[in-house]
């Protein structure tokens, strides 16, 4: 291959990195927009774990609305997240076996349920777990401030979704070869410790109680991910 048609090669796929770019961006601001037409809806959803919009405190004159973005941004991204990871698939395709793109976009569907599992997770067991230690904790009264509970709230929902794409990626990395059960089984311990500074950034309460509520799904998603790290062994060889 001749120097220029090196560039040319390189430059296509810049241009292509920009187009599903440009697509993601554009499906994340669809997805906002329609987290905006149902705000007040997502305002008082937030809120129910702590009792009601009326549990709150808005102070500075900006807070409703960044709150407002804060919220509908995060709607807007589950909402765009399929197609996200579609463009992702995309862009990384042409590099692909015919197989390999196969099991690439079957992974996307499930990558999009493993977040809501945990966002899902977040809301309904962490979240009426931690608040009442938090809320309840010897002192005076606690008037949480409306932009630091929905920070809180949001994060919290953020990252554990995140973190139940374990098993996915788990899976990814040893269909490409570069994990594998075996390694990952021997490494338990290493792993529990992982998890543990996990659980320790990601819960809101320092008590081991929270943490062990997000460190037992956690290691059961590891546990998942070596089944499923075996199994793509399994079907590498049958190739």
């Amino acid at each position: 291959m001749s120097e220029q048609s090196r560039e040319m090669t390189i430059w296509g796929h810049l241009n292509e990195l920009r187009k599903r770019l440009f697509y993601s961006v554009a499906a994340l601001i669809v997805g906002v927009v329609v987290g905006f037409i149902f705000g007040d809806q997502l305002l008082e959803w937030v809120a129910r774990p702590i009792g009601g919009l009326e549990n709150l405190l808005s102070i500075q004159v900006t807070e409703n609305i960044s709150v407002y973005f804060r919220v509908t941004m995060l709607a807007g991204f589950i909402i765009a997240l399929p197609f996200i990871l579609i463009q992702i698939m995309l862009f990384i395709s042409p590099g692909l076996t015919t197989k390999e793109r196969k099991w690439v976009l079957w992974a996307i569907p499930i990558a999009t349920l493993l977040f809501l599992g945990g966002a899902v997770f977040a809301y309904f067991v962490m979240l009426p777990t931690a608040l009442p230690f938090l809320v309840e904790f010897p002192g005076p009264d606690v008037l949480p401030k409306w932009k630091d509970y929905v920070n809180f709230v949001t994060n919290l929902i953020f990252w554990i979704g995140l973190s139940f794409e374990t098993p996915l990626v788990m899976y990814l990395l040893a269909k490409l070869g570069i994990i594998d059960a075996k390694g990952l089984a021997k490494q338990w311990r290493i792993a529990i410790i992982i998890i543990a500074v996990i659980a320790a950034v990601a819960t809101p309460t320092p008590d081991p109680i929270n943490m062990a509520i997000l460190m037992a799904p956690l290691f059961g998603l590891y546990l998942l991910g070596i089944l499923l790290a075996a199994l793509a062994k399994k079907e590498k060889k049958g190739e």
